[in-house]
């Protein structure tokens, strides 16, 4: 199942990548990183270079480049783009958290 980007995570993805002047290609690398109150962390950036060690997917026209290890973390997370009046940012939905905390941005499986 991998990594899903919503539609409206998607196109602010488009949107930074033309305003950003970024390469043609140019992925959206997500992954996991130690760190947090909770054990883990999500990372969101762009990179230009992929490897075998990397599964590359193309979604709702951005492609995602997430390694492979961090397939038991993420498998099946929604990455969406919330826009309210108290926040503004990417969301991970994870169906695999069992603890979070509450920040929302750390966690644990």
């Amino acid at each position: 199942m991998g990594v899903i980007l919503s539609e409206k995570a998607a196109s602010e993805v488009k949107k930074i990548i033309t305003e950003q002047n970024l390469p043609a290609e140019t992925v959206l690398r997500v992954g996991v990183q130690g760190g947090g109150c909770s054990g883990f962390s999500y990372s969101l950036n762009f990179d230009t270079q992929t490897s075998e060690k990397d599964r590359v997917v193309e979604v709702n026209g951005v492609r995602l480049a997430v390694e492979k290890k961090f397939d038991p973390y993420l498998d099946g997370t929604v990455v969406d783009f919330y826009d309210g009046l108290e926040k503004r940012g990417f969301v991970f939905n994870n169906p695999n958290v069992q603890k979070s905390c509450g920040c929302g941005s750390s966690f644990s499986v």
